[in-house]
Parts: structure tokens; sequence; C-alpha cells
């Protein structure tokens, strides 16, 4: 599916009152997880214990 196609369904789906600002988050947010699941696809992903180990900085 052609990228413009892909943006046109996002904008679909938002209510009819969204702003502009909802519509650029809308798309950046399918754009930031296409990537994700690009690279988990493509096995460069981390594992599910790394993440934590990661995340336990903010946590402290």
């Amino acid at each position: 599916m052609q990228i413009k196609e892909i943006a046109k369904q996002v904008i679909d789906q938002l209510p009819d009152e969204s702003t502009l600002d909802d519509i650029i988050h809308a798309l950046y947010i399918k754009a930031k997880f296409e990537h994700g699941v690009n690279q988990i696809n493509q096995n460069q992903g981390i594992t599910h214990e790394k993440a934590k180990q990661r995340l336990q900085k903010w946590f402290k």
C-alpha cells in the first residue's frame, strides 16, 4: 500500500472535529508504529527483558 493511501486511512479514522494537530499526531504515531514493526520483522528489536532493564533507570 502506498504511503498516501495509509495517510488517508489514518485521517479517515479520526473524528470529523479533529484538529490539524490531531491529524499530525495520528500520522506521527502511525509512522513510529510501522517503523517499530519493521525493525522487529528485521530482527532489530530488543527483548522484553532488555526493554525492562532500560526502563529501570526511569523508575528508581
